[in-house]
């Protein structure tokens, strides 16, 4: 029998709603930017340990502004903070559904191979003298041998 991990479908209102919706996303965040390679292993990176560096220093550089020099624009790197921790929150939750959609795209594509399987096996049971060997042949190719004709059974696949 069938596995069915997940049943879903989307009507066309559905579709479309969920378009605009990220036709939107993809507005607001039109100002973020796309690094290439090698830009993104050229830039200090701020991992876990830095970031505590980071931000106790400009703690201290906005409680002592006497020392600031002018080309250290201490307000930008502020503001660069601000946006990193909204930034942080916004993706967090983007991944979150970005994760649910690859996993039910996992199992709907789980679905329709193992009911794919089920039907192939029902082909080579019912298919001789009904017409539908070759048929069965074609479908079968997926599971030929390189440099084979032979059919491996579908559970060797």
């Amino acid at each position: 029998m069938s596995q069915n991990i997940i049943s879903i479908t989307f009507d066309e209102q559905a579709l479309n709603d969920i378009d605009k919706m990220l036709e939107g996303l993809e507005t607001r965040f039109s100002s973020l930017i796309d690094l290439r390679v090698d830009q993104r292993r050229a830039l200090p990176k701020m991992g876990g340990k830095s970031e505590s560096f980071c931000r106790q220093t400009l703690n201290v550089l906005a409680q002592n502004p006497h020392i600031v020099p002018t080309e250290l624009d201490l307000a930008d790197a502020q503001r660069d903070l601000q946006a990193l921790d909204a930034l942080r929150a916004r993706g967090a939750r983007l991944r979150q559904l970005l994760g649910r959609v690859d996993d039910t795209e996992l199992a709907l594509g789980s679905d329709v191979m193992s009911a794919a399987l089920d039907g192939y096996a029902l082909l080579k049971v019912f298919g001789k003298g009904s017409g539908l060997e070759a048929l069965r042949k074609e479908v079968g190719a997926r599971f030929a041998k390189k440099g084979s004709a032979e059919v491996q059974k579908p559970s060797d696949a």
